[in-house]
């Protein structure tokens, strides 16, 4: 088995690959200015899509909801068509650093937890291009909570992600790569639990008494746990900031 084939056997089914929650999704929404009566909307690194459904719910106009594991996406059409909104969501099977949209010709770009697979500032340059005037991006990225965080959490981060850095740190890069900052807030302990965590912790007790494992599920399995041990250790030191953006003229 490869690292990514046990990653994704880890993650088959979970209601989410990372913290999150419809409410939080709403409220991202409500923050934003007001929107063309059909916005172009593209939700990047959307998983199994479930603020992809969301959007899609909210705006009434078509959500293009792009991953590069196409599972995710049919789990995402079967709960689309399940609610009755299947009109509104178009599946794309890519990366989020290879678009084929037209400069100019996005309202609203999305990602929830998934622009650090690019990089947070190389995602925003990337992607200004794409937005129309005064276009948004709203994001979800991971994110220091004090200048001092503890050293066990520090060194756990400079593995995992060391670009990760403050809020004001995150500003800054929003500023410099020609967004303007018009909103913010923090994600809730809740939504890291509530549908990934738990779900998650499920699966890993499961998948440790399978007949599947390997040592590199084990070693996936071990890596799951530490991560909620510790989140669970310092949710007060970092955790996921909502950044509500929005292109600057010029």
């Amino acid at each position: 088995m490869t690292e990514l084939e046990a990653l994704f056997l880890l993650h088959t089914d979970l209601p989410r690959e990372g913290p999150g929650s419809d409410e939080a999704t709403r409220e991202a929404i409500q923050r934003l200015p007001a929107m063309p009566s059909s916005p172009r909307v593209i939700d990047l690194g959307c998983g199994p899509g479930k603020q992809s459904l969301v959007l899609a719910d909210h705006f009434r106009s078509t959500v293009t909801a792009l991953d590069f594991h196409a599972p995710y996406l049919e789990r995402l059409r079967q709960s689309a068509a399940a609610q009755g909104i299947i009109e509104f969501i178009d599946t794309r099977h890519g990366r989020m650093e290879e678009l084929e949209e037209l400069p100019g010709s996005v309202d609203l770009i999305w990602s929830e937890g998934a622009i650090y697979n690019v990089g947070f500032t190389a995602g925003l340059q990337l992607w200004r291009p794409l937005l129309r005037d005064a276009g948004c991006v709203v994001a979800s990225e991971a994110t220091w909570f004090t200048d001092s965080p503890p050293e066990e959490i520090q060194a756990y981060w400079r593995d995992e992600y060391p670009a990760m850095t403050t809020i004001q740190g995150n500003i800054k890069h929003v500023v410099e790569s020609g967004y303007d900052v018009l909103d913010h807030f923090r994600l809730p302990t809740s939504a890291w639990w509530d549908e990934y965590y738990t779900p998650l912790a499920e699966r890993v007790a499961q998948l440790r008494v399978s007949d599947c494992i390997d040592s590199v599920l084990s070693d996936a399995l071990d890596e799951a746990d530490r991560e909620m041990e510790m989140h669970s250790k310092y949710s007060d030191d970092y955790g996921y900031i909502f950044y509500l953006m929005q292109k600057t003229s010029g």
